[in-house]
């Protein structure tokens, strides 16, 4: 049985992404374990299978080491440069497990703290802590804000983890962590009740009409007529060594056309979605996109491989209550989508639910739901990672390539 491999992003307090959390499940002996330990083996022998850079797009891989994982010096497979090994809770600063630490540091890695809890029995970590992780989940806010000022005086980086809204993290922010984990990022701030933007709304037209079953070329290029910046971008993208173009381009029609139908797709869902969350987190944007392929490539290996497209379209409509800051129902409501999509995106089941419950439980290794899920779907277990990789390799170029 191949291993699932999937990331959890750390930021910095601006948001742009200083690594990920790298999150794993081996093989049925692990599948229900209630604890890391028994697979961060498994972690190390899958980045060593799928690439480390692959998986984490060439940032910082957080890995969970166990006590064999460490007194073992596993993590010296790796380059030091490329990943954090993460102490797990349930290890104890023992002399063996405190000389592995020297030696890992003296070697050039670095390593973090999970789960901290200030005791007497944990004070000896704090000699090697490059980061120190606390559990916002499990960590009253009283001691959130201590342990801040406290570990601050250290030359050690703090990470408010399992931050989960928009408040915790600027209650975070002000208590003076800098660096966060979770899915935070991926919820809506909406303080306020406010429209879609006209401009954005026909973003989000732009992107319907850009993954239709057939495009009709006329009216997409009557929509983008009103985007001016649309234009520019598909021009530029054009005239880039990337495209190569031999010819001049005599309208928008004619410049779509140069791209054909699945250049159209890939082009527009970036440009569409770099538009509307240009003031957002580069992941923000990533995660849509790496959901709309993951969708997509799962149809295409099921009975709904002729909707493949309509499935595409779903992943990246997901993300896009967090860019707009606004209620997947109210955005749903302000573009024409079928009635899988809408009830898909709105929790309702539908015909489209299963695939997306595999998308969005595998991005967060929520692994037993998603593979109930993949069984429903009669999807071969074996072939998911693979795919989920394929998508992030997507997804990272098309976003360099913008």
């Amino acid at each position: 049985m191949k291993n699932f491999i999937a990331r959890q992003p750390i930021f910095h307090q601006d948001k742009d992404v200083l690594g990920y959390e790298v999150l794993f499940r081996g093989g049925p002996e692990n599948y229900c374990s209630d604890t890391r330990a028994d697979i961060s083996t498994v972690a190390l022998d899958s980045l060593l299978q799928f690439g480390v850079d692959r998986v984490t797009s060439g940032r910082l891989a957080f890995i969970n080491c166990s006590r064999d994982v460490l007194l073992r010096d596993h993590l010296t497979l790796l380059p030091p440069e490329r990943v954090v090994g993460e102490i797990l809770e349930t290890v104890d600063p023992d002399e063996e497990v405190l000389e592995a630490c020297r030696r890992l540091k003296h070697a050039g890695y670095h390593l973090a703290l999970d789960d901290f809890v200030d005791s007497p029995k944990k004070t000896p970590f704090l000699e090697f802590a490059d980061y120190i992780k606390i559990d916002f989940l499990t960590t009253p806010p009283p001691e959130q804000e201590r342990l801040a000022r406290e570990l601050s005086r250290r030359n050690v980086r703090l990470v408010a983890e399992k931050v989960e809204t928009q408040e915790a993290f600027k209650k975070g922010m002000a208590m003076g962590y800098r660096y966060f984990q979770g899915y935070f990022f991926c919820h809506p701030q909406m303080a306020e009740r406010r429209a879609i933007p006209a401009q954005k709304l026909n973003y989000l037209r732009i992107l319907q009409l850009a993954n239709q079953p057939e495009i009709d070329i006329e009216e997409l290029s009557e929509a983008i007529k009103l985007e001016a910046s649309l234009i520019y971008r598909l021009l530029r993208f054009l005239n880039s060594p990337v495209f190569g173009l031999r010819t001049t381009v005599g309208s928008i029609a004619h410049a779509l056309s140069l791209l054909g139908e699945n250049g159209i797709r890939k082009w527009i869902s970036l440009s569409s979605l770099a538009v509307m969350g240009e003031d957002k987190s580069s992941e923000l944007v990533t995660v849509p996109l790496v959901r709309a392929r993951f969708c997509e490539l799962i149809a295409a290996i099921t009975s709904l491989r002729a909707r493949a497209h309509e499935l595409f379209l779903m992943g990246l409509l997901s993300g896009m209550d967090a860019i707009l800051e606004t209620p997947m129902t109210a955005l749903l409501d302000g573009i024409p989508v079928s009635q899988e999509i809408r009830e898909a995106l709105l929790h309702k089941g539908g015909q489209f639910r299963d695939v997306y419950e595999i998308v969005s439980n595998y991005e967060t290794g929520t692994w037993e739901p998603m593979l109930e899920a993949v069984g429903r779907t009669r999807v071969s277990e074996e072939v998911v990672p693979e795919l989920f990789l394929k998508s992030l390799d997507w997804a990272n170029q098309v976003m360099s390539a913008n």
